[in-house]
């Protein structure tokens, strides 16, 4: 698809803006290896060889102690049976992931202190037992549940803030396009609904029903879907009295022509400069939610549960300092993304008037 010469000065225009350009990458580079996060961390193994087969449970059926040739019938315990066959000096071999633990999986050991007491979970980083940013209060390894709760809030933000904004910017265009009777009704119903306690409801709603990932995001789609009517509607009001949307109904263009080959096309600016903003501000409710326990019902990994451990165990700084520190990286290059975008598709920044 060739792109219109102003569309690709845009770009370039963004790219020149090295802060939010590299953002971009970084920030979906981190989405992409979340995506993938169980080939480098997780309890299973990426590759299994045994008697000359080879097998791949991280995607696939999970492997049983017999079918490894081991007494027990539930699930193989990869990182017993991997330094069991490395200690045999075996053909059969194990390929782990970096990190050996999945963000479900409670490891307790014995670890003592200085005056030779014993230390009870959250256990400190560890490389000896693989724990490189220690553990939660559970035993559950802190950078597993990290990585996790990263995709999730990052997806459900993502996906939340794209559909929220296509509803919004197609009602906002349909209301500046049309205006009349149902602009007004329209208007004094946005009005009603958006004076609506928006975290009060989601906090009430959450407490009566169970606030799984599906649930949460009915909830928020359901007090988010008119986001960039306003910016939306406003400027459709303005465009559609120039030249060109007036010349195009003149020459008998049809209503649906003139809003998305004319309108939506000049105004899509107010979209994709709005959308990070979006993002962020979804992912920092999502994680309000579950710090204050109306979020992702546990043990599912998320930002804000390990906020509120971290809030507890302020005495171990590795949950606190590790979920403190991404959450602000994600936040500063979303809002470097966002700021690049609006300086790069700004008509007024690089307008010139003679």
């Amino acid at each position: 698809m060739k792109l219109h010469p102003s569309t690709l000065k845009k770009i370039n225009r963004f790219k020149s803006i090295r802060r939010g350009y590299y953002s971009l990458w970084i920030l979906t580079g981190f989405i992409v290896f979340c995506c993938f996060a169980e080939l480098f961390v997780n309890s299973r193994a990426i590759l299994v060889k045994y008697e000359g087969q080879y097998y791949f449970p991280t995607y696939s059926s999970p492997l049983f102690g017999r079918d490894l040739g081991e007494s027990y019938p539930y699930e193989v315990k990869y990182r017993e049976l991997k330094a069991k066959w490395q200690a045999e000096d075996s053909d059969n071999f194990i390929l782990m992931p970096l990190v050996t633990y999945n963000p479900y999986e409670n490891n307790f050991y014995d670890l003592k202190d200085k005056q030779g007491y014993k230390i009870s979970a959250p256990y400190p980083p560890s490389a000896k037992h693989g724990h490189y940013f220690g553990t939660d209060r559970n035993g559950r390894d802190v950078l597993a549940r990290l990585i996790y709760a990263f995709r999730t809030a990052i997806l459900f933000s993502l996906l939340l803030s794209l559909i929220t904004v296509t509803i919004g910017s197609s009602l906002g265009l349909c209301m500046g396009y049309l205006g009349g009777l149902f602009d007004l009704l329209f208007d004094r119903f946005l009005e009603i609904w958006a004076s609506i306690p928006y975290l009060y409801a989601v906090i009430i709603i959450a407490s009566i029903f169970k606030p799984n990932i599906v649930v949460l995001f009915c909830i928020f789609l359901l007090f988010n879907w008119y986001m960039g009517l306003s910016p939306m509607r406003s400027l459709t009001f303005k465009e559609k009295t120039k030249e060109y949307v007036l010349s195009a109904r003149a020459q008998g263009a049809s209503h649906r022509r003139i809003l998305f080959k004319y309108l939506l096309p000049n105004n899509l600016f107010v979209v994709i400069t709005a959308l990070p903003f979006l993002i962020q501000a979804n992912i920092t409710i999502l994680t309000a939610l579950d710090y204050l326990g109306f979020g992702l019902l546990p043990p599912t990994p998320s930002i804000g549960e390990l906020l509120s451990q971290g809030s507890t165990y302020w005495h171990k700084p590795w949950i606190l300092g590790s979920v403190v520190t991404l959450f602000v990286i994600i936040l500063v290059m979303i809002t470097f993304i966002g700021e690049s975008l609006r300086e790069a598709f700004d008509p007024k920044k690089y307008s010139q008037f003679e």
